[in-house]
Parts: C-alpha cells; structure tokens; sequence
C-alpha cells in the first residue's frame, strides 16, 4: 500500500460509513432546529438546481475526457464534486430545521416516485465512496485504478443526481 494510501484509503472508509448514518440519524430526529430561517421548500428547489447542475458537469466531464482534455475534465469534476458537497451541507441543515414532507401522489404516480426515491437514496449512500476513490485516484494521478472505479462511479453518480431532481419535481406540489 502507498504511504499516501494509507491515509487516504482510511479516511476515505470512515467517511463512506459517516455520512449515510449522520443523514440517516438526522432524518429520524425527534425535534427539528430551524438553523437559517428558511421555508421549507428552499432546500429542495436549492437541491434540485445543486443536483442538475452536477448531472450537467458530470456530462461535460464524460465528453471532455472522451475527447482527450484530461485539464479540463479534471476541473469539472472536481467542480461536480464540490457541488455535490454543498449539496450534502445543504441538506444535512435541510434534515435539521425541517420535518418530512410526505409524498401525497397517487396511483402509479405513487410507485414510480417510491422506486426513484429509494433507489435514489440506497446509491446515494453507494456512492460516496465511489466519489471519493475515483476523486483521490485521480488527483494522485494513479489513472489506471482513477478510470477503473470511475466506469462504474460515473454511471451511478449520474443516476442520484438525476433523480435528485426528480424526487424534487415530483414533491414540488407538497412544499
């Protein structure tokens, strides 16, 4: 094992095993704090855009490294990662200063929103390891194990951004 991986891969491990708890204990908190004073639907529509805008750069950056631009697609991951951990802060706060909405669809409306949801929130937790490796093999520049993880970090990754904008198209009616 690299001297470096033996930090990283460590820290890597614990992050992919803390995040999906603190979101998962945060959603089942007794009592919410409202942090910032928001209405309850400015989270999600910040979500949706912070989620459609990485579905974006994660685009650019499959057809930038498709078409040999390695500088620039490493910048739009990176921005597609940053994104995606505004998103995570966004929406830790979000899960502490306000209650559940419920999903008040109906018919197959109902069962098309439940599967996008929980497939969403299973790869969501899968996904942040995948994010994290593919991002340190890549800026360590070990680009074999880097486009290795990254065949299946992308495809997975593109799908929870995607349908973090869904599950938001679909609640649009409850907030």
């Amino acid at each position: 094992m690299a001297k470096t991986d033996r930090t990283a891969v460590p820290v890597i491990i614990t992050l992919s095993i803390l995040i999906p708890l603190v979101v998962l204990v945060l959603m089942y908190l007794p009592e919410r704090y409202d942090l910032l004073g928001l209405e309850v639907g400015t989270f999600p529509f910040f979500h949706a855009v912070l989620n459609g805008s990485t579905a974006v750069l994660l685009l650019l950056g499959f057809f930038l490294i498709k078409n040999n631009k390695p500088n620039q697609h490493k910048y739009a991951m990176i921005t597609a990662f940053v994104l995606s951990s505004v998103f995570l802060v966004s929406y830790v706060l979000s899960k502490i200063s306000n209650p559940p909405v419920p999903y008040g669809g109906e018919g197959f409306l109902r069962y098309l929103y439940f599967f996008i949801l929980i497939t969403h929130i299973v790869l969501s937790a899968v996904i942040v390891p995948l994010v994290l490796f593919t991002m340190y093999r890549g800026l360590t520049k070990e680009y074999a194990k880097h486009k290795k993880i990254a065949k299946y970090t992308f495809p997975v990754w593109l799908y929870v951004a995607i349908t973090g904008v869904l599950v938001y198209v679909f609640m649009v009616p409850y907030y």
